[in-house]
Formats: C-alpha cells, sequence, structure tokens
C-alpha cells in the first residue's frame, strides 16, 4: 500500500520532468510532421491513391498482427511482400508523386508567378466574367484556364499562340462555334490570352457524373495536374462550372463567379496577418 501511494504521488513529478526536457525544437519537430502529415492526406483525398494508401496500411497491420502471434510463415512471406512494396510504391504514386515535385519547383516558392495591381485584377476578372456569362447564354461551349503559380507552357504548345490582352469580345471571337479554336481550351496568363485550341489531359475519375461531358472531364484532369483554375461553359446546358484541385464546383452565376475568379488575380499577402487569414480560409 505504501509503495503504490509512492508511486502514485511521484507521478506528477516525473510528469514535470518530462515537460523539462521538451524544448521549442521538440515542439516545432512534431508540428512539421503534423503539417507534413495532413498536407500528404489533403494531396491524396479523393484520389485513387487514397485507396492504395489505406490498402497498404492494412498489409502492414497484418504484418503487426502476424508478428504479434508469432506466425512465422505468414510473417516472411509479408516481409519479403513489403520489399517488393518498396520498389512499387514510386511505381503507384507516380502521378501524385510528379505533381508534388511539380508544385514544389514551379510553385510561389521561386516567386515565378507575376500579379496584376488592383485595377488590372479587377478590369481582367470584369471581362472574363462579361465573357463567360455571354456564352452561357448562348449555349457556347468553352475552357478557360487561369494559370497561377505552375507554368502551363507545355499545355499552351498543344494551341495556337496568341498573346492577346483580355477582353470579352476578344475572347467571344476565340470561342465562335466551328472555328479551329472553338473546342481547345484558352490559357489565360495574368492580363493576356497567350494560346487557344489548346489540348487538356482527361481525368481517369469513374464516379463522376454522366451530365459532365469531355471539356468538364479534360478541366478536372488538369486540375489534378497542377494548381490552374479553369472555367467550364456546357454546350448543352449553358451552366458555368470551376474545376479546381481535383474538383468540380457548378451553377455559377456572374457575381459567384467574379468572387471565385478575384482570388487568382490578387498579389499575395504581405503582412503576416494577411497570410495567415488566407491560410484560415483555405482550410
Amino acid at each position: 500500500m505504501i509503495d503504490d501511494f509512492n508511486l502514485n504521488f511521484s507521478l506528477p513529478g516525473h510528469f514535470n520532468g518530462v515537460l523539462s526536457t521538451i524544448t521549442f525544437l521538440d515542439v516545432a519537430d512534431v508540428l512539421i510532421v503534423a503539417a507534413l502529415i495532413y498536407k500528404t492526406y489533403a494531396a491524396l483525398q479523393d484520389t485513387r491513391a487514397i485507396t492504395l494508401a489505406k490498402g497498404l496500411l492494412v498489409f502492414l497491420g497484418l504484418r503487426a498482427f502476424s508478428a504479434l502471434l508469432n506466425l512465422h510463415v505468414v510473417e516472411w512471406l509479408l516481409d519479403k511482400m513489403i520489399s517488393v512494396f518498396w520498389v512499387a510504391i514510386p511505381i503507384i504514386f507516380q502521378p501524385e508523386l510528379r505533381r508534388a515535385l511539380e508544385r514544389l519547383g514551379q510553385g510561389s516558392l521561386w516567386g515565378k508567378r507575376s500579379f496584376l495591381n488592383k485595377e488590372e485584377a479587377k478590369s481582367v476578372v470584369n471581362e472574363l466574367v462579361k465573357a463567360v456569362h455571354t456564352l452561357s447564354g448562348t449555349k457556347t461551349g468553352a475552357l478557360l484556364v487561369i494559370e497561377r503559380n505552375m507554368g502551363l507552357k507545355d499545355i499552351a504548345n498543344t494551341g495556337i499562340r496568341i498573346d492577346g490582352l483580355i477582353t470579352a469580345d476578344f475572347l467571344l471571337n476565340v470561342f465562335i462555334v466551328n472555328t479551329p479554336l472553338h473546342d481547345g481550351a484558352a490559357i489565360i496568363r495574368g492580363k493576356r490570352l497567350i494560346a487557344a485550341g489548346c489540348l487538356l489531359p482527361l481525368t481517369e475519375k469513374s464516379d463522376l457524373t454522366t451530365e459532365l461531358g469531355t471539356r468538364h472531364r479534360a478541366a478536372i484532369g488538369l486540375s489534378e495536374q497542377c494548381d490552374a483554375l479553369i472555367v467550364i461553359v456546357s454546350e448543352e446546358t449553358g451552366t458555368i462550372s470551376v474545376a479546381e484541385d481535383g474538383h468540380i464546383y457548378r451553377h455559377f452565376n456572374a457575381e459567384t463567379l467574379r468572387a471565385k475568379l478575384k482570388p487568382a488575380f490578387d498579389a499575395p499577402p504581405t503582412t503576416f496577418k494577411d497570410m495567415w487569414q488566407n491560410w484560415r480560409r483555405k482550410l
């Protein structure tokens, strides 16, 4: 009884002793790992890779369970399969790994993106909204790709280089029905249309509604591979949609589209308060 009392009495002292060994670097270390795990999960969420990752976790769980029960033959077999998985994992997750490396190498870390001032950004957004609203009213199919941090030179090279200032009339002429540029995508960089008639990669998602045609699947496919914002106008219904980060959002009107497009042309936050608020909005 006395020993139990002494043990219970000494627990707070041991707890305080553990706390006294924790430094700022230890806390930062844990936070960095937590952030990396969160970012990895966010990148894999709603992709085929998340299913593969869950399967891999089940496999590792079986390996630990077999070791716990001393199932030596099963444990040996699973160990051999794990050795094969170390080679297979880079192949299985190749699209996700490539996307992550592209975002790291071409992202805002290197300051590649050029931003417009407030008046230029407002003007470009208004012209885009005006053009898209008109295309929607006439049920003219269109794909507008807005480049952000990741460069789209390889996509632009699949079409016809133009390099013209963005105006509503100019965009309407690009998407005239039965012209060579109508069926492809227009690439927008800042206040200029750099190419049109471009080809986009189709998504491999199999759970999309049948209402989404080739334009929508192409927009989702590109958004899975880069950080571009893609505006789609349906040729059948005139519905305005936006694809971003592998997801598609539908039924935009002029005001909601303007609100969606504005951040794509805004300059990055300069103060810690602005960066904090911008990060919270993305959660």
